[in-house]
């Protein structure tokens, strides 16, 4: 077996073995809520906070992997949007539920034990730099389109700015992100301690994320608007990372960067598409379902995307 097939095979096994653990009654589903919290609010922040504040990002901003990672998500959100409108005759609420899970990645709880284990440390600080302004584009994007298209938009655009910098500054990626560039900034040296602390929960963000994940999944299994869904995780998966290959090529990112790009682009979305939905009060199925779909076929998927990055840098 390849170290390529093997390690998607490990890091996607961890998340059967998530799902299995709930499927098999040794696990309640509320325990996969409390483990995805604990990684969300407490390891991946403290990994990211590691991250910012030891990385070298000698070359400043990577305008050329943000463009090549950004139009693929705009690209993928406008046909996943136009898809589920014009296709399937939905709603323009459903049609930004598409959109968000056609191009909304799950970067934190898949994408970053993913990259340390397909590319180590230094893929993982590239997947960093995409998640610094993931996160704040894409919650931006998330509670504007709600509060011109949800019931309860009230606060007009003061409300809408206020409601994004609250989510935004209390968000504990965020957190993490801004408290390692800081931390940085100061040129401090990290107490041997304060390490060790760092250490111990860092490095089990992976691992916990991914069994998390796996339990989540077993909660949202699948259950109607099958075959839009399926339509939204086939763009997802081959669409956006087709989007982010073409535009690597073009401007000429670097093999390892565009890697980087396109493998982040082909992983299937996570829950902030069902949270969304939740909000809206519809496609609440179409957002599960396609999340669903799109991680038990990104297991192949991914390590089809990875083998044509390195066909097309040849």
């Amino acid at each position: 077996m390849s170290p390529l097939v093997e390690t998607v095979a490990f890091v996607f096994g961890l998340v059967a073995f998530g799902y299995a653990s709930g499927w098999g009654g040794l696990l309640k589903d509320d325990v996969g809520d409390a483990l995805s919290a604990f990684a969300v609010s407490v390891a991946v922040p403290l990994l990211l906070f590691r991250t910012m504040a030891s990385a070298d990002f000698a070359h400043g901003a990577p305008w050329a992997l943000w463009i090549t990672y950004f139009t693929a998500v705009g690209v993928a959100w406008i046909a996943g949007q136009f898809t589920i409108t014009r296709v399937f005759g939905r709603d323009e609420r459903a049609g930004v539920v598409a959109g968000l899970s056609t191009s909304f990645s799950n970067l934190v709880l898949l994408g970053i034990p993913f990259m340390l284990g397909i590319f180590g440390q230094q893929g993982f600080e590239t997947l960093s730099l995409i998640i610094s302004i993931h996160l704040p584009i894409m919650m931006g994007l998330s509670i504007l389109l709600f509060a011109l298209l949800g019931r309860n938009s009230g606060g007009g655009l003061f409300g809408v700015v206020r409601e994004f910098l609250t989510s935004l500054l209390s968000n504990p990626l965020i957190i993490g992100i801004i408290a390692g560039l800081l931390w940085r900034a100061s040129g401090l040296e990290m107490p041997a301690l304060g390490t060790r602390f760092v250490d111990a929960l860092a490095n089990v963000a992976g691992t916990v994320a991914l069994f998390a994940m796996g339990l989540g999944l077993r909660k949202f299994g699948i259950s109607g608007d099958v075959r839009p869904a399926m339509t939204i995780a086939a763009l997802k998966l081959f669409l956006m990372p087709a989007v982010a290959l073409a535009m690597a090529k073009l401007i000429g990112l670097p093999f390892a960067s565009a890697q980087i790009a396109v493998a982040a682009a082909s992983l299937p979305s996570g829950v902030n598409p069902y949270l969304i939905a939740s909000r809206f009060g519809t496609g609440q199925g179409l957002a599960s379902n396609s999340m669903t779909i799109a991680t038990l076929a990104a297991v192949l998927t991914t390590a089809f995307w990875l083998s044509v990055v390195g066909w097309a840098y040849q």
